[in-house]
C-alpha cells in the first residue's frame, strides 16, 4: 500500500466508522400519492408520484448516488491537498421503459474548480469511490451501468 493510500485509509477510519450498521426510517402517508420520509436523525424528504409537492423516489435515488460520490470526492481531494473552490455533479438516469422502471444506466458529470486538481487525482477519486467506498453505488443493481466523467474548470 502506497503512502497516499495509507493516509486516505487513516482518514477514512474516523469518517466511515461513524456509519451505523443499521439504519431506520419512517415513511408516512400524507394524502393522495404523497408521502413524507423521515430519517432516524429527523431529516425529511417529500415523495410525490405526481411531482407537485415533492420528488419521485427515483430522483432521490439518483441524488443519493451523486451525494455519496460527492462526499467521497471532497474527502479524498482534501486528503490529496487539493483546494476545491466549486463542485457540482449533473446526473442523468436512463430508466427501463416498462415496469419495473429501474435505472438501466446513470451518468454523472462532475464540474470542479480549484487549486491542485489534476486528471490523475480526479481519476483516482472516482476509482476509490466506485471501487471501494460509495455505499450507495454498491447497493444498486449489479447490471446497472454507472459512468462518471469530469471537467476541471479554470479558476
Amino acid at each position: 500500500m502506497s503512502t497516499e493510500e495509507k493516509e486516505l485509509q487513516a482518514g477514512l477510519e474516523g469518517y466511515k466508522q461513524k456509519v451505523s450498521t443499521e439504519n431506520k426510517a419512517t415513511l408516512t402517508w400524507d394524502k393522495d400519492l404523497i408521502f413524507v420520509g423521515r430519517t432516524q436523525r429527523g431529516y425529511e424528504i417529500d415523495f410525490d408520484a405526481k411531482v407537485e409537492w415533492g420528488c419521485m423516489p427515483t430522483e432521490s435515488l439518483m441524488l443519493s448516488l451523486a451525494g455519496c460520490m460527492g462526499i467521497d470526492a471532497m474527502f479524498f481531494l482534501k486528503k490529496m491537498r487539493a483546494e476545491v473552490e466549486s463542485f457540482k455533479i449533473d446526473v442523468t438516469g436512463e430508466r427501463n421503459p416498462v415496469p419495473p422502471q429501474f435505472y438501466k444506466a446513470i451518468h454523472m458529470h462532475i464540474s470542479i474548480s480549484g487549486k491542485g486538481l489534476t486528471a490523475k487525482k480526479m481519476d483516482r477519486v472516482i476509482s476509490l469511490s466506485q471501487d471501494k467506498y460509495c455505499s450507495v453505488y454498491h447497493s444498486l443493481r449489479p447490471d446497472m451501468k454507472v459512468t462518471v466523467d469530469y471537467s476541471i474548470l479554470e479558476t
